[in-house]
């Protein structure tokens, strides 16, 4: 009998298409791409995502929750910052918007986009969808104040004439963001790290009372089994895959958000001769960048860990405000052009609408097809007016 060969790890498609995806961005960057190469370099960027994707669930499995979703939403975010401060460096004034826009578009997407189709996948599942409502009521607390500090003030501050802070007003916004973002992590990571793990479906969404009697320690102790007989059935992978996981991972966001700013002039291009609103590329800007989250959330989903849906949902939307505006802040000292931040009236309504939804979805502890459904047309009414304004 023959020797089965063995592959070297070196040449699966996870590990060779963020490379290829890295290598389109070296030689595209900057330049002017034919329509040909912006075929191709969009291909990378959706092989990046569905690598990232991987990545990151082998790093989630090997630390665990609520660290493996917090890793994710923090890098895609940090190399997000770093795309919208290279685009409003290159593009003048036209983009004095662009933060507002794509930090509100991806509060919409993953309040309402992200948490509706997970919603829908747990609830198509096991009829209902459970998940922990003290971490996630936390979350959307944490989001709501965010959003408000820093996208809704800036339409009523009379410091400087529209929606801008003034430089003071700026700062506190920023120094607000951080500590707000700080605070939460701490909370899930350390505090109450047990309001954040997924929650066991199998002992049935009417016991949760007697599980919030628990003490801590049993609860913690409940949600780790939980975890252990209900997440991976796998061994989990030894430190020197995590570690390699971690850093293509890395590469597979540096490559996503590379080759999405590559593209990104022939999106311009596209929305103008459209004759769409500018606000359309933040939108879009979005929506690319948070691919990965959105294919990790639904995933987790359909393994009956609803929880860790919510927890790259929210921690995305967190860590979109709570990095990006005092990234912003810190770029205006350099940055030419106004800086505009307040949202307009008809945005200012559908995150009233998101927060007021949210509220009453998470407070039960579990959701229907029904509360998915609503999620998702409040996204959808928001794409229709990006649009359509």
């Amino acid at each position: 009998m023959g020797t089965t060969k063995r592959r070297s790890p070196l040449t699966d498609w996870t590990v060779l298409v963020p490379v290829v995806a890295l290598v389109a961005l070296v030689f595209s960057w900057g330049r002017d791409l034919p329509g040909f190469a912006v075929v191709l370099v969009a291909l990378c960027l959706a092989g990046a995502v569905l690598a990232a994707v991987h990545h990151a669930e082998v790093v989630a499995h090997r630390v665990g929750e609520p660290f493996g979703s917090l890793i994710l939403a923090v890098a895609v975010t940090v190399i997000e910052v770093a795309l919208i401060v290279t685009l409003m460096a290159d593009g003048g004034d036209k983009s004095a918007s662009l933060a507002r826009d794509t930090v509100f578009a991806a509060v919409m997407i993953t309040c309402n986009g992200i948490v509706g189709v997970s919603l829908l996948v747990g609830a198509l599942r096991n009829r209902v969808a459970v998940f922990n409502p003290e971490g996630s009521g936390a979350a959307l607390a944490t989001v709501a104040t965010l959003a408000t500090l820093s996208l809704v003030l800036p339409t009523f501050t009379t410091s400087k004439p529209g929606p801008e802070f003034s430089t003071a007003q700026l700062t506190f916004a920023a120094v607000a963001s951080l500590a707000l973002y700080g605070l939460f992590i701490a909370v899930q990571t350390v505090r109450h790290r047990d309001y954040f793990l997924p929650v066991d479906t199998g002992r049935g969404a009417d016991q949760r009372g007697d599980r919030q009697d628990d003490q801590q320690g049993d609860r913690q102790g409940d949600q780790q089994s939980d975890q252990q007989g209900r997440g991976d059935h796998a061994v989990p992978p030894t430190d020197r895959a995590a570690l390699l996981s971690l850093g293509l991972l890395l590469v597979a966001l540096v490559a996503v958000v590379g080759d999405a700013k590559a593209v990104s002039p022939t999106i311009e291009t596209a929305v103008a001769k459209a004759g769409l609103p500018q606000a359309v590329v933040g939108v879009i800007i979005a929506l690319l960048v948070l691919l990965p989250e959105t294919l990790a959330a639904v995933r987790a989903a359909r393994r009956d860990r609803v929880q860790t849906s919510l927890n790259l949902a929210y921690g995305s939307a967190i860590a979109s405000i709570g990095l990006t505006i005092p990234a912003i802040a810190l770029a205006s000292i350099w940055l030419s052009g106004p800086l505009l931040l307040g949202l307009g009236a008809v945005h200012m309504v559908l995150l009233a609408l998101t927060v007021v939804v949210s509220a009453l979805t998470l407070a039960p502890g579990r959701a229907t097809l029904l509360q998915g459904g609503v999620h998702i047309v409040v996204l959808a009414a928001y794409l229709f007016l990006a649009v359509s304004p």
